[in-house]
């Protein structure tokens, strides 16, 4: 996937580099004991940590937003809409989205905003923005926002920027979905995205780069690449609280950010996940594509394409799980199957393959 590489983000170093924490991370699992606690170990490698105390079992996950905020910052000072608080809303998003992968509900989302200068609060109405957005992010999320931390790191950070980030803690009311119960026949349900998300930003600072009008470049619609690079992600972790309490658990959950379709064989096993019909690419991304010079095959193994998040249900819970997400205000699809067969991706509508190799994680 050179797209990424060649914007300065090299996937396969950042993953070597997560399976050797991950390694590291698991000579401590023994640790939790001393507190009446217990990691559970199946959950290393999957979107968020889950482990036991006092009965509970709780999830924990951190992510950060990556380089859009500095999309928002080039963008306002070329003249363009403030979108801090678009910002502030995706790092939540990416939070408790990877957060309810494993059947996590957020309970307390924190918060890391890191500046080059203090002055950085000081701009305008910067700060309000952002910190609206974080709130609304929480209160559409169902979690409160417990605190953070908002260090000011002279030549670390640039003086003109900010860098966010979140860490987020959520109750598990079901046994984790970690992926075992993941059988052939069961049905793929594509959840529609609102555009880039929060993957994607460095691609999208390039193309801009490359463009005479940069961010102020027009789509075919009339819309900023700006405004459109920015629009906020959706959150679903509301849908998965419904599904929960109504007692239709998915037997797996994929958030779509890095690595794009190829996060629908995150889990363990071989197992084929054959798409058949695709969700409706959104204009943003096929400008993206479009300017980079992307073939499908990239384009599917880099942007989320339209599908924010996967939900895999056996065939006697998909249309209950459809008729839901739609109650709930989003745009399901019914987009495939898991089959038996060597793990992989296999994308029939346009001839793409990702084989087991194309993603490594563990």
């Amino acid at each position: 996937m050179d797209a990424y590489k060649s914007a300065g983000v090299d996937y396969q170093a950042l993953d070597a580099a997560k399976r050797e924490a991950v390694a590291a991370a698991l000579s401590t699992s023994h640790l939790l004991a001393a507190r009446g606690a217990r990691a559970i170990d199946e959950s290393r490698g999957e979107p968020a940590f889950v482990f036991t105390v006092g009965g509970t079992t709780l999830a924990m996950v951190l992510e950060c937003l990556g380089t859009k905020s500095i999309i928002a910052r080039e963008f306002e000072e070329s003249g363009g809409s403030a979108h801090y608080g678009d910002v502030a809303y995706d790092t939540v998003a990416a939070v408790v989205n990877d957060l309810c992968c494993v059947g996590g509900l957020p309970l307390v989302v924190n918060a890391y905003f890191a500046t080059g200068d203090a002055g950085w609060y000081g701009r305008g109405k910067r700060l309000t923005s952002l910190v609206e957005g974080w709130r609304r992010a929480c209160a559409d999320a169902g979690a409160a926002w417990g605190g953070g931390e908002s260090p000011t790191l002279a030549s670390l950070v640039s003086d003109e920027d900010i860098e966010l980030a979140g860490c987020a803690v959520g109750q598990v009311p079901i046994d984790p979905i970690l992926g075992d119960r993941l059988a052939p026949g069961d049905e793929i349900i594509l959840l529609a995205s609102s555009g880039l998300h929060a993957n994607g930003a460095s691609i999208a600072r390039r193309v801009a780069a490359d463009s005479a009008d940069g961010f102020h470049t027009r789509l075919d619609s009339g819309t900023l690449l700006g405004d459109a690079v920015l629009e906020p992600s959706i959150i679903y972790s509301p849908l998965i609280a419904d599904l929960l309490g109504l007692g239709i658990v998915p037997t797996y959950i994929s958030h779509i950010t890095g690595h794009g379709f190829r996060k629908l064989m995150r889990a363990r096993g071989d197992l084929v996940y054959r798409m058949r019909t695709l969700p409706k690419v959104p204009e943003v991304l096929s400008f993206l594509v479009g300017r980079s010079g992307m073939d499908a095959r990239a384009a599917y193994g880099t942007f989320n394409m339209g599908a924010g998040m996967a939900l895999f249900s056996r065939p006697r819970d998909s249309d209950r799980i459809l008729e839901r997400a739609r109650a709930c205000g989003f745009d399901p699809l019914r987009a495939g199957e898991v089959e038996s067969g060597p793990r992989s991706v296999l994308i029939e509508p346009l001839g793409i393959t990702f084989a087991s190799e194309d993603l490594s994680l563990r």
